[in-house]
């Protein structure tokens, strides 16, 4: 199973947080799984940590340790993701989610989200 955590479900996975539902700790858990995260996830958390309205339990310099003691690889945005993008409809406005949305659908990865504009689009979906 090839996985894209959205930005929520890392952070939550890294926190240790409750609020990561079981199936999504489970297929990330999963012997065999590979799991990605967007490089947009990133950017999004440092920006929004320099802003003030993002506080985790981890120090955001210590994420890229720990994603890769959890397996995890960096998922690069390319050209191909981007004329996914193009096309996508307007049912979220978010920059981030489009991306890791487009991402997703370009690569054929399951998407592991909670957000619940995710469900208006043709994505393999689960939470």
């Amino acid at each position: 199973m090839k996985n894209l955590l959205d930005t929520h479900t890392l952070i939550w996975f890294l926190n240790g947080e409750d609020a990561l539902s079981a199936k999504a700790r489970k297929a990330i858990e999963k012997r065999g799984a590979i799991n990605f995260v967007s490089i947009a996830s990133l950017w999004e958390m440092a920006i929004k940590t320099s802003l003030g309205k993002l506080e985790m339990k981890i120090q955001f310099n210590k994420v890229a340790e720990l994603m890769n003691e959890n397996g995890f690889q960096i998922l690069p945005i390319t050209f191909a993701d981007t004329l996914i993008l193009l096309s996508l409809p307007f049912h979220h406005k978010d920059p981030f989610d489009r991306i890791i949305l487009s991402q997703g659908i370009n690569n054929k990865l399951k998407i592991l989200s909670k957000d619940p504009f995710f469900d208006r689009y043709e994505v393999d979906l689960l939470w």
